[in-house]
């Protein structure tokens, strides 16, 4: 609501005229884009900023240091109207984005009393970082220790940074205008998140240049804990290989990073994603990405496209919160994605999400096959069933038995766990339920904005979407993850969550029965 409103707060103090000129319209769409991202979750209402906005803008540093720096600039404008205006939208940008500093940290049920208001506007410090990576190639030195170390599920190992660095970083972040740089709007052709050197520590813009958050499923990579935006570099890689979908068959998968569904990458609002993709497929297939995270056309994937043997680099700012499926969108593309090119991007809002014990990565998926003439054990796909719509399995993370005998999820009894649920389709929509338990929480649609439904039985993933789920786990046992168009179990839409008891308490005031349990003979959903 705080965000919707300001531009009205502010109009009659001159941002109404930032088009007016070139600095004050660069200036002003920084600022709001700044506000925008802090102000997601505020419930400050617009009759509580306009008595404040006033005093602290003239009460703001900002104000001049904006002036001062961009005076020149402005002053070139043929028209002194304009760059009166001009000055004048740059110092009410400048204020707002330090009262959007304020007013993110106010907590939701409260509005900011004036004088809390003007002291924020005079300190933008309070929004100084709480968490500050470590430089790139650190990072990578810890990863690669970290893996040697048995814990290669994780691509990035986060480490308190030195003083030096951590004062460099604020240096170019926390500079009085700085903060309005990243958000922003930028002309001209020049990428102006070009990375300068292989041993940078900031990019051009001045965020810090970090390896990319990823992990193969169901692991999901560790939270972003920090609040600011970052220039995070992803390897995604094709190659194409024969793994196993069930117990009989094995099928010819394009993978991104060797596996079915690709890695899972996890970054913050407000990041900008540089994706260096290399196409190393064996069968000299051209792949590409679409990513339903990224604003722009093909979502990527017109700038993304490789050949095989090639590497394509391209940058996205990720504007928008929620969990979001990447695929493959070469033509054609069902095939692409009925081959296994598909994963999960979660982007963070500003404040992270509420901490949970455990947390898990999974997508559902079709696979179209015949058995091949030549092959014995191995399918060839299937386009003619791909059309009609009838799979041969329905699978969670690429193979019947990747959540049952293979890897089942395994958890604590007490804890909350939260799973990332995405279904890569090609076609079907899944009617996803965790037998033995209620949905605490569900993020519908990946939509991490919106208060989650709450105490909900089974929800609606449509082909190409996604959504977060939150459960807890009072009762030991094993539970079950299916696609509730039920006959589907028979073509592999089954996965175990497995519940081990902690302590003594079996929690019989919730479940109970006079005889122990006894699974029906041949019962799939209750081992």
């Amino acid at each position: 609501p705080a965000v919707r409103e300001l531009p009205n707060a502010a109009r009659s103090y001159g941002v109404a005229q930032v088009e007016t000129m070139r600095a004050g319209s660069r200036i002003g769409t920084w600022a709001w884009r700044s506000a925008t991202s802090q102000f997601s979750h505020g419930d400050a209402s617009d009759a509580a900023l306009r008595p404040t906005l006033l005093p602290a803008l003239l009460a703001c540093p900002q104000v001049a240091s904006g002036r001062s720096q961009l005076h020149t600039e402005a002053a070139a404008s043929k028209n002194g109207k304009d760059s009166k205006a001009g000055l004048l939208a740059i110092g009410a940008a400048s204020g707002l984005a330090a009262l959007a500093g304020l007013v993110g940290s106010a907590s939701a049920d409260s509005a900011p009393s004036s004088e809390a208001a003007t002291a924020g506007a005079r300190r933008p410090e309070v929004q100084a970082a709480t968490h500050v990576p470590a430089p790139f190639e650190a990072v990578k030195a810890k990863q690669a220790a970290a893996s040697s170390a048995g814990h290669p599920e994780h691509e990035t190992v986060m480490d308190n940074p030195s003083h030096e660095h951590e004062e460099s970083h604020r240096r170019h972040w926390y500079s009085p205008l700085g903060r309005l740089f990243y958000h922003g709007h930028h002309s001209g052709n020049e990428n102006p998140y070009k990375i300068e050197s292989s041993n940078a520590v900031h990019d051009a813009e001045g965020l810090p240049i970090v390896p990319g958050n990823k992990s193969k499923a169901p692991a999901v990579p560790p939270a972003c804990n920090r609040d600011y935006p970052v220039h995070m570099v992803v390897d995604l890689e094709s190659t194409s290989a024969t793994l196993p979908v069930s117990l009989l068959h094995k099928y010819p998968f394009w993978t991104y990073d060797g596996t079915v569904p690709g890695p899972m990458i996890r970054c913050r609002v407000g990041d900008v994603l540089e994706v260096r993709y290399t196409n190393n497929d064996a069968d000299g297939i051209g792949h590409n990405i679409d990513f339903h995270a990224v604003t722009g056309p093909g979502g990527g994937s017109a700038v993304t496209y490789c050949e095989a043997g090639d590497v394509k680099v391209a940058t996205f700012k990720m504007l928008h919160p929620g969990l979001f499926i990447y695929h493959c969108a070469a033509a054609p593309v069902p095939v692409h994605i009925g081959n296994g090119m598909y994963g999960l991007v979660l982007v963070e809002p500003a404040g992270g999400l509420p901490p949970v014990d455990r947390e898990f990565y999974v997508v559902q998926s079709e696979v179209y096959g015949e058995e091949s003439e030549e092959n014995r054990g191995v399918l060839d796909p299937d386009y003619a069933a791909g059309l009609a719509e009838r799979p041969m399995y329905v699978v969670f993370n690429g193979a019947t038995n990747a959540l049952t005998e293979k890897g089942p999820l395994q958890a604590e009894q007490g804890e909350r766990v939260r799973i990332y649920f995405g279904n890569a389709g090609p076609n079907l929509v899944s009617s996803f339920h965790v037998i033995g338990t209620i949905f605490d929480k569900v993020y519908r649609e990946g939509d991490l904005l919106s208060p989650p439904a709450r105490s909900v039985q089974t929800t609606l993933v449509p082909a190409g979407g996604a959504t977060v789920v939150e459960i807890d786990l009072p009762v030991p046992g094993n539970f079950t993850l299916v696609d509730h168009s039920i006959f589907r179990i028979d073509k592999g839409a089954i996965g175990f969550l497995k519940v081990k008891p902690r302590g003594g308490d079996r929690r019989r005031d919730i479940y109970d029965s006079a005889d122990p349990p006894a699974p029906c003979p041949g019962c799939k959903l209750h081992s």
